[in-house]
């Protein structure tokens, strides 16, 4: 199996605009294991008009104003990534501009994720690419022309891309989540596929990674009781470590061959559980032995139930005591 799945804890903006809301987020992610972190990096001005309505999910006050509330400066993205540096996780932050792009070059950010409202954002997609840096793009709400279209803009320039299955309905229900799209996109592109999952439990991650998934995002939050327009559809703590643990699990076990024909561990248990002839009365030295003479019962210590008939129809080549378990010397096998 190829490298560990990465686990993308997605704290977007639930933060709130708090440095310190995003530190704490930032460590109970590393400790539930995630291998990223990853924010949403918004410029008011650049990307928004003061009037764009609010998604239907989340009303609580307008747009740009939010956006410029909860925005953070260059150099408290840069703290933040700092951090997640310092914690052996990987920061990384969606662009909503190319103003966005730049802030994150200035911190120096290691790849870009394509959120699935800018999909469709060829000139943004550009700028990105032309980085050079890898790219997670996410698929929530385009047709198969827009995303052909992205991942064209990106492949141009380099092949350092990922696509990621995602439904952009929060919470997702089962029935929108879209395995089978993650599997086309692999056929499609030839490229490492995972999920942006937005479903309310762990059930679609696993299962997208048991189908080869190599990125498994999802969003994350300290409480569902905290503001913003992502906390109440996200995971809090337990539920991200038991995503984390699950994923892991299941990487071993998709790492490993199994051999049928290896069961010589099996052995004691094989003794334990399987079953042996036996007899039912005395069986004289000298026998016929019949089918009315022999039982099968535990332990598996001797002759295998499986040979009941080559023991049929032989003599006993001993004097065999009832209720005995038969050994291969009790048998005329000549």
């Amino acid at each position: 199996m190829s490298a560990s799945v990465n686990i993308i804890a997605e704290i977007g903006s639930v933060h709130d605009g708090s440095r310190g809301n995003a530190m704490c987020l930032i460590d109970a992610a590393a400790e539930c294991g995630a291998n990223t972190v990853k924010f949403q990096t918004h410029i008011a001005r650049a990307e928004t008009l003061r009037d764009a309505p609010m998604p239907p999910y989340f009303t609580g006050e307008p747009r740009y104003e939010y956006f410029e509330r909860t925005a953070f400066s260059v150099e408290e993205w840069r703290g933040l990534k700092g951090h997640c540096d310092d914690l052996g996780v990987e920061f990384l932050s969606s662009p909503f501009s190319a103003d966005a792009v730049d802030l994150l070059e200035r911190i120096g950010v290691d790849r870009y994720k394509i959120p699935s409202g800018e999909v469709a954002n060829l000139p943004l997609l550009e700028v990105v690419a032309e980085t050079g840096r890898p790219v997670l793009l996410s698929s929530g709400m385009s047709s198969w022309a827009e995303l052909d279209a992205a991942a064209d803009a990106v492949l141009k320039r380099h092949d350092r891309l990922t696509v990621l299955q995602c439904t952009s309905e929060y919470p997702c229900p089962y029935e929108d989540v879209g395995l089978n799209l993650m599997l086309e996109m692999r056929e499609r592109y030839g490229l490492p596929v995972g999920l942006s999952d937005h479903t309310l439990t762990n059930y679609a991650a696993f299962a997208a990674v048991t189908l080869g998934a190599s990125v498994i995002e999802k969003h994350f939050t300290l409480s569902k009781r905290m503001y913003g327009s992502d906390a109440k559809n996200a995971a809090e703590p337990d539920q991200f470590a038991d995503l984390v643990q699950g994923i892991r699990s299941i990487e071993i076990m998709r790492s490993v061959t199994a051999d049928k024909n290896d069961i010589d561990r099996f052995a004691d248990m094989k003794r334990i559980f399987e079953k042996s002839l036996v007899s039912l009365s005395e069986i004289p030295r000298g026998t016929r032995i019949t089918r009315d003479m022999l039982g099968i019962k535990k332990p598996g210590t001797g002759i295998p139930a499986a040979r009941l008939g080559d023991v049929v129809g032989r003599k006993a080549a001993a004097d065999i005591p009832a209720d005995a378990v038969l050994t291969e010397g009790d048998v005329d096998f000549g």
